[in-house]
């Protein structure tokens, strides 16, 4: 397997809850991933809408950018093989009463709509994702 890099989001719900650094101590530990880029940033609603422009369609897409606007989130990059589908793997169902048990959303995540975290969902994604926050960076996809 090739060594990757992905998009991970602490959503404003979990900053807010003091979650952060358990959920950043979960990915470095549990998860073997390895942070090459991090910071905490407030988005503002043209940033939020444009990083959200693929749900411009759908019904969520208001309430999405409102909840991420509503506090300081935490963008990161991470690397690891199949970092991608295996980070998907691990932060679990956006719905955490689906997810399963041990995953970042099934310990962290309030409800569908506030799931603590965002995380990129293809090589495809973790390519527009990445550069959004951190345009020095490309994604390195398998």
């Amino acid at each position: 397997m090739a060594v990757e890099r992905t998009l991970l989001i602490i959503k404003p719900d979990a900053v807010r809850a003091g979650n952060m650094g358990n959920i950043l101590a979960m990915l470095e530990g549990e998860g073997g991933f390895k942070v090459l880029a991090l910071r905490m940033e407030h988005l503002n609603k043209d940033s939020a809408g444009k990083f959200y422009a693929v749900h411009k369609e759908r019904p969520f897409y208001g309430e999405l950018v409102e909840f991420m606007t509503s506090g300081p989130c935490v963008p990161m990059v991470l690397e690891r093989e199949n970092a991608i589908l295996g980070l998907r793997d691990f932060i679990g169902a956006t719905d955490p009463a689906e997810a399963r048990e041990g995953t970042v959303r099934k310990r962290y995540a309030g409800s569908k709509a506030e799931n603590a975290v965002h995380a990129s969902d293809s090589p495809e994604s973790a390519a527009t994702e990445i550069p959004h926050f951190f345009p020095e960076m490309t994604a390195r996809v398998g």
